[in-house]
């Protein structure tokens, strides 16, 4: 299941859909109230669903889009103006005021929609990902959600796949080792 983000500048809007969410099955990952948090958020994270409502000035939907689109899905939730507004075809809109039901069905459709989008890994290609992950975390010192990002970022930023780029990781520690 795809991690849930919510964001708003307003305690009480964050507050009131994290319940409602909660109250239809859906887990929140994390709440945020700035443009930092969410990216600090998503940097520990590489499936995430993100519900905006509104946005806060240090983060605008289509330059969260732009930053990382092949790892998240956005739904923003503001005033048919603001959604006008919104230039990115790939962030879904809801205009306010929107039903609980209506927000509910949107991040279930969301969250399945980027589930497909995610590439699974089996076997061989899985154990040399995670075994060059463990390698980053002792020797980085990072957490594994951190490892995981910076091997993501760094195969997307190459055009490679991410087993190719952890393969790499290995064959570098094999021939230091040595």
């Amino acid at each position: 299941m795809a991690r849930i983000v919510v964001v708003s500048q307003s305690e009480d809007s964050r507050s009131k859909l994290v319940r409602l969410l909660a109250s239809s099955g859906l887990q929140v990952f994390r709440s945020c109230s700035s443009g930092s948090e969410l990216r600090r958020a998503l940097s520990e994270s590489e499936d995430c669903v993100v519900v905006m409502i509104g946005f806060t000035p240090d983060c605008k939907p289509d330059e969260l889009m732009w930053d990382y689109k092949d790892s998240i899905q956005i739904l923003l939730i503001a005033k048919q103006a603001v959604l006008e507004n919104i230039e990115s075809p790939d962030i879904f809109r809801l205009a306010m005021p929107a039903s609980g039901q209506a927000v509910v069905g949107a991040v279930e459709m969301l969250s399945q929609l980027h589930r497909m989008r995610l590439p699974r890994r089996t076997g061989e290609s899985k154990d040399i990902v995670d075994r060059a992950k463990a390698v980053l975390m002792k020797q980085k010192g990072l957490t594994e959600p951190e490892a995981h990002r910076a091997m993501q970022q760094y195969a997307m930023n190459h055009g490679m796949k991410m087993a190719e780029f952890a393969a790499q990781i290995l064959a570098a520690t094999k021939t230091t080792e040595e």
